[in-house]
């Protein structure tokens, strides 16, 4: 028997056909989203958007289903009568505002020419104010949970991006009917049921022990926020690899497959990884890299560690806590480099020899001596996700020197990301939840240079994901259990995870001259913690956009 794995990324979707007895990947397909990320104008209108917006169209995600699935499918040249189940992941927190049928609030007539109808993807950092005052109000009345998310909300998630819908557009919050993780509207799509899966109701929504923040807590952000999760979010919230429901006729139609096959209820890209990469054990701490990076681990014990964004029973396989951390830029750091700020020269020998800029760059950079660059940057080109939660801070990049060249630059960022990982590693150690392996999924893992830049830095022997889709891999192994071809999630791990062990080692000597180097990485880090001076400049360059 197969099943069917979906992938919806920031800029396309993948869908991928596994065999559930031992994981191999017969057939998978991209579709790129229409509209792609929406960051300058609104395409129903022209409107022009404020600085740090990012929305999407769910057209494009229904495109997915219609267009990759049926793809994969064929390039498989299995029959479809024995795909046996189908499991989505998305990015998070990518809440949208709909109807009580599930119809998006951008496709009422009347909403379509107004952002705030619209998904409010991962990186729409716009919500920021209200992130801040969540926090503030919480540690003020000193809520139970504040602690459980590091000690401070991110404008990321869904309350807060709920809260700014309210205060900017109180219309388009009023006739919303529920308030929805993309990586939930979807499987309803799929099924024609609501649901609510344990990863974004645990790391995005706010949910603990079984319930949301309060009605009286609420009520103190804002009178009209009261009602907000019983009337827009509450709901049964399933166990991941549960089954949501039986794909409908509709999503018969649209992906080519049988009616009835299992729906498994929703889940997080990153997250949802770990099973692909056989990181579900305590312990096994897996990045998932790419245009921004999410650790993720589990642990059988519970701990507060500051500035992580999020622990939750569950939260990543049944039975155990899961925690996550993340970078909010990494790829994305490197390809803004290699964009704006390397000479025609250099693009030209990256051509001439067939290569792409970033492994021409890399190749100048990895054949350097650590430090002989001179230089120490901050990764927060896109703000710092873990441990600081501020989406205002801004990269810095200091020594350079009319001799400096862009594969100095490029090392100095590849370090950076790197350095950005060991904080996040020493603060797990320090609130006692040690990371004892460390596992690499996601585009990053294919470069030598930076796995082994990762692998000195950290001290970590790396351990790579062996696919190129491993969310849509462990989502399929997600549809496994939903569809009953495996008992759980550890046993769809083992059968059908791939990881090559050891893939690079530390090099001792690399790794003393790195702790020197992050020594000062910390100092550039601590000096500018607390933002002010960048959350300053940020200001006149948001007006010029407004």
């Amino acid at each position: 028997m197969y099943v069917v794995g979906v992938d919806f990324g920031t800029l396309s979707g993948r869908a991928v056909v596994v065999r559930a007895s031992d994981g191999a990947e017969l057939g998978s397909a991209v579709h790129a989203y229409g509209n792609g990320v929406i960051e300058r104008t609104l395409p129903a209108s022209g409107e022009r958007l404020p600085a740090q917006w990012a929305l999407q169209v769910p057209e494009d995600y229904l495109d997915v289903l219609r267009e990759a699935v049926p793809a994969a499918v064929a390039a498989a040249g299995v029959d479809p009568r024995e795909v046996a189940g189908i499991a989505t992941d998305f990015t998070a927190s990518t809440p949208m505002p709909v109807l009580a049928d599930g119809t998006p609030l951008c496709r009422v007539d009347g909403f379509h020419e107004r952002p705030h109808a619209y998904p409010k993807l991962w990186k729409h950092h716009a919500a920021q104010a209200q992130a801040d005052r969540i926090t503030a109000l919480a540690a003020e009345r000193g809520e139970s949970w504040l602690p459980r998310y590091g000690g401070r909300i991110s404008s990321e998630w869904e309350f807060a991006k709920a809260l700014q819908v309210l205060e900017e557009d109180p219309g388009a919050y009023a006739r919303m009917d529920r308030w929805v993780e993309a990586a939930d509207w979807i499987v309803w799509q799929l099924c024609d049921a609501e649901t609510r899966n344990a990863c974004s109701a645990g790391y995005k929504a706010i949910r603990q022990d079984g319930r949301y923040p309060s009605r009286e807590y609420l009520a103190a952000l804002n009178p009209d926020f009261a009602g907000f999760v019983a009337d827009k979010v509450d709901g049964p919230v399933h166990e991941l690899g549960a089954r949501a429901g039986g794909l409908t006729a509709q999503a018969a139609e649209w992906t080519g497959l049988l009616q009835g096959i299992a729906v498994a209820v929703g889940n997080v890209d990153a997250h949802v990884t770990a099973p692909a990469a056989r990181a579900v054990e305590p312990g096994q701490m897996l990045m998932v890299m790419g245009t921004s990076t999410c650790h993720v681990m589990n642990h059988d014990a519970l701990a507060e560690i500051p500035g992580m964004c999020g622990v939750v029973d569950g939260g990543i396989v049944p039975g155990l806590w899961g925690y996550e951390a993340g970078q909010s830029g990494v790829g994305d750091i490197f390809g803004w480099f290699a964009e704006s700020s390397v000479p025609p020269a250099y693009h030209d020998a990256a051509r001439a020899r067939g290569l792409s800029v970033h492994e021409h760059l890399s190749e100048l950079a990895g054949a350097q001596r650590v430090g002989e660059h001179g230089l120490v940057a901050l990764d927060w080109h896109n703000g710092n996700r873990s441990v600081l939660v501020d989406h205002e801070l801004s990269g810095v990049i200091v020594g350079q020197t009319l001799g400096t060249k862009p594969e100095d630059v490029y090392r100095a960022l590849i370090e950076a990301t790197a350095f950005g990982t060991r904080v996040i590693l020493e603060a797990f150690a320090e609130a006692g939840v040690a990371v004892d392996e460390l596992f690499v999924a996601g585009g990053l893992l294919k470069n030598p240079v930076v796995m082994q830049i990762y692998a000195d830095v950290t001290r970590f022997p790396l351990h790579l994901i062996e696919s190129d889709q491993g969310p849509a891999l462990g989502a399929a192994m997600h549809a496994a259990v939903a569809a009953g071809l495996h008992p759980d999630i550890h046993a769809a791990s083992e059968a059908m995870g791939k990881a090559r062990r050891d893939a690079y080692v530390p090099d001792p000597e690399r790794a003393d001259a790195y702790d020197a180097l992050y020594a000062d990485y910390r100092a550039l880090h601590d000096h500018f913690a607390d933002g002010a001076m960048m959350h300053r400049l940020r200001r006149p360059r948001e007006l010029v956009r407004g």
